[in-house]
């Protein structure tokens, strides 16, 4: 049984309303067209397998679920920690107050992201659940459809010149709003059926400021490309990364 303490309207932007609520000790920030009524439970892998809508998962630092939900697909993920750290406190992190949380930094972004109408997830809800000093989250995001990341696809074959350009045109798209993507990586590219590029894994991401910053961002992809390369030997050549470039600073804005 759960008590909600609260819920209150949290802002309205393309005509879909987000709300916050509080049930014990869980906070939650939610999408009310995707979930009007979310509880707890919504945010485990264990709630949606005795629904039978998991339709997939991968593993990383976690388990990211993907699940269906009124007819509709969605990720869900635990936020978890990497490093020396994180085999101490696998997902516990410091609390300094709601909106300083990841979920709710990570949330927040993608909906900036949205009004925006960048190539990212739509944020569906979050919850950050406190225990003393310290709170756990989840973060729920719609997933994209019939799409792949980048290193699955080039572990099977290359990809053409003009798909290069498009990565490197969504890329500058993003940094011409100024949004830092912290783990910029073929990982977290995805390209859909048409070939349309995606960003995700908008955690510890975030807005930044003047241009310093893109160019050290920029080639963190390009170590991606390189390391994927020594490790797996994917369909990928030095010449693939001066198109992607040649793109990136076309469509650049100097800010």
């Amino acid at each position: 049984m759960y008590t909600i303490h609260s819920s209150l309207l949290i802002q309205n932007y393309n005509m879909v309303t987000i709300q916050q609520k509080i049930i014990n000790s869980h906070v939650i920030l939610f999408d009310k067209e995707h979930f009007p009524e979310p509880t707890p439970p919504n945010f485990t892998g264990q709630y949606w397998q005795t629904q039978n809508a998991i339709t997939g998962q991968s593993k990383g630092r976690g388990i990211t679920y993907f699940f269906q939900h009124d007819k509709s697909e969605y990720v869900l993920r635990h936020y978890r920690r990497g490093g020396l750290i994180g085999k101490v406190l696998s997902d516990q992190y410091l609390y300094t107050g709601l909106e300083q949380s990841r979920a709710w930094q990570e949330f927040r972004l993608l909906q900036h992201m949205q009004t925006l109408g960048l190539s990212s997830p739509k944020p569906s809800a979050a919850m950050v659940t406190k225990h003393g000093f310290y709170y756990q989250a989840d973060i729920i995001t719609t997933r994209i459809p019939y799409a792949q990341d980048l290193h699955h696809i080039l572990l099977e074959k290359s990809i053409a010149a003009d798909v290069y350009q498009k990565i490197g045109h969504t890329i500058a798209k993003f940094h011409n709003h100024q949004i830092y993507h912290h783990d910029l990586n073929i990982h977290n590219i995805m390209l859909d059926a048409e070939y349309g590029v995606w960003l995700i894994d908008f955690d510890k991401c975030g807005i930044k400021q003047g241009n310093n910053w893109k160019e050290s961002n920029i080639a963190r992809l390009k170590r991606s490309f390189e390391k994927e390369k020594r490790l797996h030997n994917i369909h990928w050549q030095l010449p693939n990364w001066k198109i992607l470039m040649t793109a990136y600073n076309t469509a650049a804005v100097a800010n």
